[in-house]
């Protein structure tokens, strides 16, 4: 049961130096986005699944019937839905309170902040999963929120929250460099650290191959073997892996010590080599560049036209496909959604509107480029 706990909280990835080698290196959007959408669930489902390893321990391996693994699985399952679900809850409720700010504009971003942590906490109260609720408050905030703020509001919210994350991980790895230096905090086993090394490795590369195999069957654009490379080779660990390990009671995990040493050399290990040699790798295996041209206006209008001519064929021919579906949800959000949540103003402004709004925004860009000469 401890190495089931142990297991847990090792495959916490953190692919933040991967990210930011992805960023300049510019790699193609498909697999930019399967890491990010990776770094931002993964933690919350490590978390989750280390929860309920955590109470399997606590009760004790000789007490855990058959039932309490379907419960596990359930809980688990209660948990992540939970979280997703108060995370929405509370970015609706931002987004509505937000439509009322237009004369108040100077307590937007206090009031983002705020509704964030209040989903946090609520999460917390109820035993659901807070990162979930916080990472879903921020997806749903993304469209409704940034549309009823200000613009200053959104430059404060922003720099504020990379400087708090900035100052979090600053934070964990010195005191992850304090742990690894205090020898009292950790006991040495080869065997363990070699192994865990090694699996890192072997089941992170099966996984990515056999769900990436799944995936494919259903994907318009397949996963190549590159990709699944770079997705593999890109299991950094890192602060969260080291959190959790720290905060295990020795009283009830007697191998803690063993745990934290071979976490920290995984992730000195990880990081340094890993990420050292990420952007190398990429370069070698000639992954795939993304395009930084700005689809014309021409272009977003052909785009625009074959996608609701997709959907036309989609429900002459009976078949519910993406096109279908995307095109369901953005009725409704146009009916509903967008009506309750954004604020009159920015509703009524039509989609000629924004054409014509992204038109003078390139203009007074290239003019800037040009040193203002026209």
């Amino acid at each position: 049961m401890e190495f089931l706990l142990f297991g847990a909280l090792i495959s916490a990835v953190d692919p933040v130096a991967v990210l930011a080698v992805f960023e300049e290196v510019h790699v193609n959007e498909t697999l930019f986005i399967i890491v990010f959408g990776e770094s931002l669930l993964n933690d919350a489902v490590t978390v989750v699944l280390y929860k309920v390893y955590m109470s399997f321990v606590e009760v004790g391996p000789e007490n855990v019937q058959t039932a309490d693994y379907f419960k596990g699985v359930a809980s688990f399952l209660i948990v992540s839905i939970g979280g997703t679900m108060v995370g929405l809850i509370f970015a609706a409720l931002l987004a509505f309170i937000t439509r009322f700010t237009k004369k108040v504009r100077i307590i937007e971003p206090l009031l983002v902040f705020l509704m964030v942590y209040l989903a946090y906490l609520t999460a917390e109260l109820f035993s659901l999963s807070a990162i979930l609720s916080m990472t879903f408050c921020g997806i749903g905030c993304n469209k409704y929120v940034e549309a009823n703020i200000s613009q200053k509001s959104r430059t404060t919210v922003k720099y504020t929250m990379k400087t708090l994350a900035s100052i979090a991980e600053t934070i964990i790895f010195i005191f992850l460099g304090i742990s690894a230096v205090d020898k009292s905090k950790w006991a040495w086993d080869t065997g363990l650290i070699s192994c865990t090394l090694i699996f890192i490795f072997v089941f992170r590369a099966l996984g990515v191959v056999m769900q990436t195999w799944v995936l494919n069957w259903f994907r318009l654009v397949p996963l190549d073997k590159i990709d699944q490379v770079v997705m593999s080779y890109g299991g950094l660990r890192g602060a969260v892996a080291f959190a959790l390990v720290v905060l295990l009671d020795t009283e009830r995990v007697p191998a803690k010590d063993y745990f934290v040493a071979t976490t920290i050399i995984v992730v000195f290990f990880t990081v340094m080599f890993q990420g050292l040699t990420i952007k190398p790798l990429v370069n070698w295996l000639k992954v795939p560049r993304a395009t930084n041209r700005k689809p014309t206006i021409n272009e977003e209008i052909h785009e625009r036209a074959f996608d609701h001519c997709l959907t036309a064929v989609e429900d002459i021919a009976g078949l519910n496909g993406y096109h279908h579906w995307r095109d369901k949800w953005e009725q409704f959000d146009k009916n509903y959604l967008s009506k309750l949540l954004l604020r009159k103003s920015v509703y009524r402004k039509s989609e000629l509107w924004e054409v014509y709004q992204k038109i003078n925004i390139r203009d007074a860009i290239s003019v800037i480029d040009q040193g203002g000469n026209v």
